[in-house]
């Protein structure tokens, strides 16, 4: 019987290591993504190495007591490139700080995944489109910054977006809005 319980309790270790190391190689993936998609002149993620099994112990990655991703802070640091869909993976994430920066192209919608994200900062980048209308679904979100890109189309005014202020979209020029329900199209103009 001893033997049957040690095995159990073996087998139980083996299954939630194997699942632990799973949830850390499934995030250092979305964050090596990241990596892969900007240039880093400063060297900032130069310790984001994919052969370790926990992205915990990276710069600028802060994690919970479950050693899941949960902030991301890389502000301020020239980064250039895109954001990329791989980040919507990080479960966990609370805050995603990647303001003033030279990041472009689109904001993933992707990142409507992060149902426990509360600070979305994207401000002081060179970000363009529209500003995905599935991010007015995460319903934690506490923070928007999206001021100082050239985000074009209309800014959305429902869900969670209804608390934000202007500030929050601010100097963007082909922004317009805020949207009024039912009288302008979402995809009017010539946003690309």
């Amino acid at each position: 019987m001893a033997i049957s319980t040690l095995f159990h309790a073996l087998v139980v270790l083996l299954i939630s290591t194997a699942l632990a190391t799973t949830k850390a190689n499934t995030e250092g993936d979305a964050l090596y993504a990241l990596r892969r998609a900007v240039d880093d002149p400063q060297g900032v993620l130069e310790s984001w190495d994919p052969t370790l099994v926990d992205p915990c112990t990276w710069f600028h990655v802060t994690c919970d007591s479950e050693n899941r991703v949960s902030r991301l802070e890389l502000y301020m640091n020239n980064l250039v490139g895109s954001v990329p869909q791989e980040l919507g993976g990080l479960k966990s994430l609370i805050s995603l700080d990647l303001y003033h920066n030279n990041l472009t192209g689109p904001i993933p919608s992707s990142l409507s995944n992060l149902s426990n994200l509360k600070f979305l900062r994207l401000n002081g980048n060179k970000l363009t489109g529209r500003i995905p209308r599935e991010l007015t679904k995460l319903g934690s979100l506490k923070i928007l910054d999206v001021s100082n890109n050239d985000l074009c189309g209309t800014i959305p005014t429902w869900g969670t977006f209804s608390k934000f202020s202007e500030e929050s979209f601010m100097n963007n020029p082909r922004l317009e809005g805020p949207e009024l329900m039912g009288f302008v199209r979402y995809d009017a103009g010539g946003c690309k």
